[in-house]
């Protein structure tokens, strides 16, 4: 009986984990993040679908308030903001001190970790 040999395993070990994804922007847009559930109770991830606030789809890298077919607070609209992982960590820790004025009826999202996690999902739609 022969045997295989480890160094010819241990060789392909590399080779199998380079060749296969474990992480794509489409699994990332996949796992929500449990502390995403307090925003989709008011926000779609679908493009096009706007709920009691406007679609998250595509929301990094786009200028706050622009997104066609919601009506945005004159405050948001004015802001000057573009969404990216450090105005979104400002905005998901405290949006009415980030944004005056602001008609989002939402106290932010304190905890770092849940904060990060919603971020990086949020970079993914």
């Amino acid at each position: 009986m022969r045997y295989f040999p480890l160094s010819v395993a241990l060789a392909a070990f590399p080779i199998f984990f380079a060749a296969t994804p474990l992480f794509s922007p489409a699994t990332a847009q996949q796992a929500r993040p449990p502390a995403f559930a307090v925003c989709a109770g008011c926000h779609s991830t679908q493009a096009g679908k706007t709920a009691f606030g406007p679609s998250l789809a595509g929301v990094g890298g786009r200028r706050a308030g622009t997104l066609a077919g919601y009506a945005y607070s004159p405050a948001l609209k004015a802001s000057g903001l573009t969404w990216n992982a450090k105005t979104l960590d400002r905005w998901l820790t405290n949006p009415r001190k980030t944004v005056p004025g602001t008609k989002m009826p939402f106290n932010g999202i304190q905890d770092r970790k849940a904060r990060e996690q919603v971020i990086a999902y949020l970079l993914t739609l």
